[in-house]
């Protein structure tokens, strides 16, 4: 890789070479991440990740609308849901505007909300950090550019 600033740029081969190197890194780093006390139990999987963040950062939803965001069935999120439920983590209940569509959101009870949002804080204050000096339109770009090699990385799933 050349010796020059960032500002030089890279070619594609450069670029790809350094996500290859650095990938893992950031995966076991992430990994290595201690889960609060709290949630230790629950055998959650990063799909649980995404599901808690959605409603600590967006507020209580239907599963419907989970769903689309989670890029998922509704069953999945319904299943999952329900799952954490019975464990004490989420609250579902009826919609009142319309009684067959499920609201789902995180439970008022202050240990579990605190042990979401501080299982979360460290990859947000992480990510505050590394877009600080990132204009919009940059921090767009990187965001498209990683929707974008997770969806090519799951084509080439076999």
């Amino acid at each position: 890789m050349s010796t020059q600033g960032p500002e030089a740029g890279l070619s594609t081969d450069e670029a790809i070479r350094a996500m290859l190197l650095l990938m893992p890194r950031v995966v076991a780093r992430v990994k290595r991440t201690p889960l609060p006390e709290r949630l230790r139990p629950l055998n959650l999987a990063p799909r649980h990740l995404s599901l808690l963040a959605y409603l600590l950062f967006d507020g209580e939803m239907t599963v419907n609308a989970l769903a689309d965001r989670l890029e998922v069935a509704p069953t999945t999120v319904s299943l999952m849901a329900s799952d954490l439920s019975r464990q004490g983590v989420l609250e579902r209940r009826a919609d009142p505007r319309d009684r067959r569509r499920t609201i789902v959101a995180i439970t008022d009870e202050p240990e579990t909300r605190a042990a979401i949002e501080g299982w979360l804080s460290n990859g947000a204050a992480a990510w505050r950090t590394a877009f600080a000096s990132l204009s919009g339109e940059e921090r767009a770009m990187f965001v498209r550019t990683v929707r974008a090699y997770e969806s090519a990385a799951s084509d080439a799933a076999p």
